[in-house]
């Protein structure tokens, strides 16, 4: 592995921020292929913190630090995947359900989703169904992700994915969820494609639904 990409891949993750900033621009400087930066340093990278989280070595602190320093990488990195035309994963809108505010999971499964190469919509909190319908008609998404913290607003996943059955855009689109209170015994009595217990493993859904390998 080359050594910027290499420092790439450790300041991510030990959550160095200036220094992912400092070697990605360096990297495209000497004229390294963005999708080598992109693939080999970062997406290596979060699939290493993943694995450390799943483990237990790693917590979300930890978690959260890393994808924060691999997103100020991946801001510097945008601009040149477009030019050298590096196609995302897919395309995901993610958003926590209508009634719940909650966001720090949604943000943390964004970021993670965002290391392993997916592009990603986000919606933000309080969405209602028209929004999530709007990011696959409008916006192309591949995947729409749901979020709730609260039993209460649970039942708001069932309500989107009814409403993208009565606009026919239902099997366009990949359904995964997660959240506290969720469970795979509820993602299959609603319908939706995947359940995600956690950021790691949304990660791995995401990529199965889009018929990628883990």
């Amino acid at each position: 592995m080359d050594q910027i990409i290499k420092d790439i891949h450790e300041g991510i993750i030990n959550g160095q921020a200036p220094l992912v900033e400092q070697k990605v621009t360096e990297a495209l400087n000497t004229g390294l292929n963005p999708a080598v930066v992109l693939n080999e340093g970062m997406i290596t990278a979060m699939r290493e913190v993943g694995r450390r989280f799943e483990e237990g070595e790693y917590f979300v602190p930890e978690m959260l630090i890393a994808a924060r320093a691999m997103q100020k990488g991946l801001a510097i990195l945008k601009p040149y995947l477009k030019q050298a035309d590096v196609k995302p994963a897919g395309k995901v809108a993610i958003g926590t359900v209508k009634g719940d505010l909650h966001d720090i999971g949604k943000n943390l499964v964004a970021m993670m989703l965002e290391g392993a190469g997916f592009e990603i919509i986000d919606l933000g909190t309080d969405v209602s169904p028209e929004r999530f319908i709007d990011a696959v008609k409008n916006n192309g998404a591949d995947i729409i992700a749901m979020s709730a913290l609260l039993t209460t607003t649970m039942p708001n996943m069932k309500v989107t994915i009814d409403a993208l059955l009565q606009s026919g855009l239902r099997d366009n689109v990949k359904v995964m969820i997660g959240g506290a209170p969720i469970t795979e015994a509820y993602q299959k009595s609603i319908g939706a494609d995947g359940y995600a217990p956690d950021a790691s493993r949304a990660v791995a859904i995401a990529q199965s639904l889009v018929g990628l390998a883990a």
